[in-house]
């Protein structure tokens, strides 16, 4: 597997390697940025949760994969297809874990802020984004994993790079090896951005591990 591995590199899987990153970042970046968003105005407004729940619950129980056909007439085989897919992966899930961490923030904590004064884009960016943010953080880390199981299937259909759609060519041509060596590298890859998320979260949320240590 190694040696396969080895040979990969040599052949330029480091494309590859780096095309299948740009488009779990990319991917990843577009669902935070819709997911975090509506999970805060769902987890603070009974309204908005009311509204949006229903539909957000009836989308999880829909296979990401399911979308291919349509994403392929509507996108075409291109990279819009490909992060379209591991955009629907993880957003409707990562809009409802930020959304229950948000409610978890307790009520004291509001009602204190609002009875020194604190008007409500006060509340939001001074009490519930940092009473929040270091489970959101650690929720975000446990999804860039499920869209990493994402990345195969985003890129065995119609797919000239990447990881999947070089084992791909790998199936066609019977190399196990090769089909081996991606699987490891998608598994390296993973668990190097996981320890990247690990280390950038006990640096930004220092006030989390005091209380832990405090309780």
């Amino acid at each position: 597997m190694l040696v396969a591995l080895y040979d990969l590199i040599q052949k330029g899987f480091l494309y590859d390697v780096l095309k299948s990153v740009y488009r779990i970042t990319f991917s990843f970046a577009l669902a935070v940025a819709v997911a975090y968003p509506l999970g805060l105005l769902m987890g603070t407004s009974a309204s908005v949760s009311a509204f949006f729940g229903p539909l957000i619950s009836a989308f999880r129980y829909l296979p990401a994969p399911a979308f291919v056909p349509l994403l392929l007439m509507w996108l075409g085989a291109g990279d819009g297809q490909k992060v379209a897919l591991l955009f629907l992966g993880v957003v409707w899930f990562l809009a409802t874990v930020i959304a229950d961490h948000v409610r978890a923030v307790p009520r004291d904590f509001v009602d204190s802020a609002r009875t020194l004064g604190a008007d409500t884009r006060q509340v939001y960016f001074t009490v519930i984004a940092p009473a929040s943010w270091p489970r959101v953080w650690d929720a975000l880390r446990q999804m860039l994993a499920v869209s990493w199981t994402y990345l195969v299937i985003a890129e065995i259909v119609a797919a000239t790079d990447g990881i999947g759609a070089m084992m791909m060519r790998a199936q066609r041509f019977v190399r196990v090896d090769d089909v081996m060596a991606g699987i490891l590298t998608i598994g390296i890859l993973g668990v190097c951005f996981d320890l990247l998320f690990r280390f950038v979260g006990k640096r930004l949320f220092v006030y989390e591990a005091i209380e832990q240590e405090r309780s």
